[in-house]
């Protein structure tokens, strides 16, 4: 099931996988990332709620900003390597001089 899922969103994910160089993983990042998926597709679900609500279109704009950042985090928290996690958290090796 997850090679399956990873192959359906292998559009946002080869990116990150094959980025060039060194980098540097923490198994939080991956954890983090995962909650922040959670709590901005619930920000979407609780905008959704009071746009249609209020009855106000305009509302729908942020619902699908937050739930889209929410879906790219939950994406690659779950189905992304190592890699991905650390270039969507932009935590690479490199030399500063």
């Amino acid at each position: 099931m997850k090679k399956r899922l990873q192959q359906l969103a292998s559009p946002i994910l080869n990116p990150l996988e094959n980025s060039e160089g060194d980098y540097h993983y923490s198994p939080s990042h991956r954890k983090v990332l995962k909650i922040m998926g959670v709590l901005f597709v619930m920000l979407g679900g609780v905008g959704l709620y009071f746009s249609l609500l209020a009855d106000i279109l305009a509302g729908l704009f942020p619902v699908i900003l937050f739930t889209g950042i929410g879906l790219l985090c939950l994406v690659v928290g779950y189905l992304g390597s190592d890699k991905a996690v650390s270039k969507l958290w932009r935590n690479r090796n490199e030399t500063h001089q």
